[in-house]
């Protein structure tokens, strides 16, 4: 689908919910917390967001309908796969079509990241739309000149790192004895195995860490603001595996059924953050998904051919007794919650012995269809209370004569999710400058 197309769809949806909504720009905007000139580039078209989360949150302010959210999530998907798919495109573009009059060493500086640039000990390169005049090319070029210097040292740096790794081989910590087996990326916090069938080891991440997280020996998150797990970035075509995953281990499915533990002191916790700054605000504070999980999966096909999504698989990959942490709830005393929308919702207890997905009810099971027009989106509730559980899922998808598995987790980590029962409960009262204990709140 062009990338016009799949905005202007986007943005006409969101023009038409907020239109019937009769509320102003600036009303919607103070409410979401974002700018007025934001929140009319994305009616407009001209830019779509990197996250779903405000997206949803203005829907909902719009009084959208159930079919409205669904519909609005899968424009979306599309508007954002051919974003990323355009931003891939640009960063492979070779020098010499990079554009007319570039030299050789102006070319290579403008293609490396900033953070190439940072780690090599020189300064990054200045933003394409900070050059606005004539006198700025020469001292631009030699910026450029010099940050190539430093590049070209981090890059042998890096190859000498990548074969001094690929030369290593051992065991990859999973506990499956394959030497390092190399399992092609599908997306980012998605691990692909095709055509063969995937084992049941957990992935190299998932050994069991200690509660503590200063002791959590588990490769840290990326930060919020980075590209999205799963997101459908043209991995998938490069590793043959026809379908992607998001996956959104943050989501919410309302404030009022969100609790993260957390092993610090009240007074030293951060208020409650909105939606999509949960991951965010996890990281900085250690925090694990207290008493039950929220995932938003979207599984989309990386091109027009039809990709049966067979099922989702969950393995546990350690148990252990439940965190002694404090339990910190996301919602304001108060404040009244709706629930999401759930067409594909299914459930999942992680006490038991062999956990496995179940429809909520109303809801279909599996087998469902995908391409890279027609994203399915699938909402887990993962809940557990006599232990804090690593777990991970696998996904088994075919496409005519081939088939395969892919891992899906926190970003190359396993969901975590622990019990809370008997934990110091806290709530953060509106207007409040700290957590208080929970139903100590005197509400008006």
């Amino acid at each position: 689908m062009p990338e016009h197309t799949a905005a202007a769809d986007f943005a006409a949806l969101l023009r038409e919910l907020k239109d019937r909504s009769g509320l102003s720009y600036g009303v919607l905007a103070k409410r979401l917390h974002m700018s007025t000139s934001t929140l009319h580039r994305y009616c407009n078209g001209d830019a779509v967001p990197a996250d779903y989360a405000p997206v949803e949150r203005l829907a909902r302010l719009c009084k959208a309908h159930p079919e409205e959210l669904v519909e609005l999530h899968r424009r979306w998907v599309l508007a954002d796969a051919v974003r990323g798919r355009k931003g891939a495109a640009a960063a492979e573009t070779p020098p010499e079509e990079a554009g007319s009059g570039t030299g050789p060493g102006q070319a290579a500086s403008e293609a490396a990241p900033p953070a190439e640039a940072a780690s090599a000990g020189a300064p990054p390169a200045a933003p394409a739309d900070a050059d606005t005049g004539v006198g700025t090319a020469p001292t631009r070029r030699r910026t450029r000149t010099a940050v190539l210097a430093g590049i070209a040292v981090a890059a042998v740096t890096a190859g000498v790192a990548l074969a001094v790794g690929l030369a290593g081989g051992g065991s990859d910590g999973d506990g499956d004895g394959d030497g390092g087996r190399h399992r092609p990326v599908g997306a980012a916090g998605v691990t692909a195995e095709g055509t063969a069938p995937a084992s049941s080891s957990p992935p190299s991440s998932a050994a069991a860490s200690p509660s503590s997280p200063a002791k959590d020996k588990r490769p840290a998150r990326t930060p919020a603001g980075s590209a999205p797990a799963g997101a459908p970035s043209g991995e998938g075509r490069k590793s043959g595996v026809p379908v992607t995953v998001r996956a959104e281990p943050y989501a919410w499915e309302s404030p009022c059924s969100q609790r993260y533990l957390a092993d610090k002191p009240a007074s030293e916790m951060k208020p409650p953050p909105l939606e999509e700054g949960a991951a965010a605000w996890v990281a900085a504070h250690g925090a694990v998904s207290s008493g039950q999980q929220y995932l938003r999966l979207t599984v989309q096909g990386t091109g027009p051919e039809t990709v049966v999504v067979d099922g989702l698989t969950v393995r546990v990959a350690g148990k252990r007794a439940p965190l002694a942490w404090n339990d910190y709830a996301m919602a304001y005393p108060g404040v009244g919650c709706g629930g999401g929308v759930q067409t594909r919702a299914f459930a999942v207890s992680l006490d038991s012995a062999r956990p496995s997905l179940t429809p909520e009810p109303g809801n279909e099971d599996f087998p469902f269809k995908v391409s890279e027009s027609d994203p399915e989106v699938y909402y887990l509730t993962a809940s557990v209370s006599a232990y804090d559980v690593d777990w991970y899922l696998e996904l088994k998808w075919s496409s005519g004569d081939r088939s395969g598995t892919l891992t899906v987790d926190d970003e190359g980590r396993p969901f975590r999710t622990s019990g809370n029962k008997g934990r110091p409960a806290y709530e953060f009262p509106i207007g409040g400058d700290g957590w208080v204990p929970e139903g100590t709140t005197k509400l008006e």
